[in-house]
């Protein structure tokens, strides 16, 4: 079993999480009923910016989980970095320990806002940069997707489980690649285009995303940020990265490397695939760069 800080049990810890997720899906579903209606919406809503909303229910669910994590493990010597506390201080974070915790209390806020399903928290652990223990909540569709780091599995809140399903021998065209609803770009497009996936879906949210490939409802997640646009961060990447890569999945970059965490501005840029083989992955990664090179999809340093 992975190996945890000093005073931390994993089945504690997992039990803990499975509580923590399920109160924030409760204040989440709440908020969500609440911006159907439009005489009330508008309170929810705390900031004009389209490019980059924020809710009440970010800002609930943030000071939720902080506060639970803190209160049940007073003793422990982790951090916590959050998307809505980097916002408040600037980019201040300084870690000072192996352990952090990396939270996105609401992914796919425009999603939110917009009444559909795909809206996700996110909640890792990771190890000297690397993410182990992750929950991955979607709270329209019941599930919590958790990980302790070896396996991968999905509760219902009535308790119900169920496993990855994963349909791995297919080639490159006969995948159905998920894609963002609210993030694409045309050089993403022309990508899409040019490997003449068999389907795309289509939906907000990293996690709901990497959740939709552990279902087996896809197969392939690709992000591409463009040089000197936005780009997702750490706490997009570091939960659905952590139950993925415990089902059996992949996520890395172009090159096959492992994503880096804890960079300036925590970003995540360039070109992330997600997969759903581990084996062939490395393949996949490469038939993606022939493919970007071939057409002068994305400008590559090599």
């Amino acid at each position: 079993m992975v190996k945890l800080p000093i005073g931390v049990d994993i089945n504690n810890l997992i039990d803990d999480l499975r509580v923590f997720s399920w109160e924030a899906s409760d204040l989440l579903l709440h908020y969500s009923r609440i911006l159907k209606n439009p005489n009330y919406s508008k309170e929810i809503i705390k900031t004009k910016n389209g490019l980059d909303p924020v809710t009440v229910a970010d800002l609930e669910v943030n000071d939720l989980i902080i506060k639970r994590i803190n209160k049940n493990y007073k003793e422990v010597d982790w951090n916590i970095l959050s998307e809505e506390n980097v916002k408040i201080e600037d980019n201040d974070f300084v870690p000072n320990s192996e352990w952090i915790w990396i939270l996105d209390p609401l992914d796919g806020t425009k999603d939110f806002i917009q009444g559909t399903v795909n809206y996700a928290m996110h909640l890792a652990l990771n190890y000297e940069k690397t993410p182990l223990i992750g929950l991955v909540l979607i709270p329209e569709r019941g599930e919590l997707w958790l990980t302790d780091s070896k396996d991968t599995w999905c509760e219902k809140k009535d308790g119900s489980l169920k496993k990855a399903s994963f349909q791995n021998q297919k080639s490159l065209r006969e995948m159905t690649i998920v894609t963002s609803k609210n993030h694409r770009n045309e050089s993403l497009n022309n990508l899409i285009n040019k490997v003449g996936f068999r389907k795309v879906n289509v939906m907000g949210s990293v996690g709901c995303k990497i959740a939709s490939i552990i279902r087996g409802e896809s197969d392939i997640y690709i992000s591409l940020s463009l040089p000197g646009k936005s780009s997702p961060k750490d706490w997009d990447f570091a939960a659905p990265e952590a139950i993925l890569r415990a089902a059996g999945g992949s996520i890395t970059n172009l090159d096959n490397e492992d994503l880096s965490y804890g960079n300036s501005n925590f970003r995540q840029g360039g070109i992330i695939i997600a997969s759903n083989n581990k084996q062939k992955h490395k393949n996949i990664c490469f038939q993606i760069k022939q493919i970007i090179k071939k057409y002068d999809l994305y400008p590559l340093n090599s």
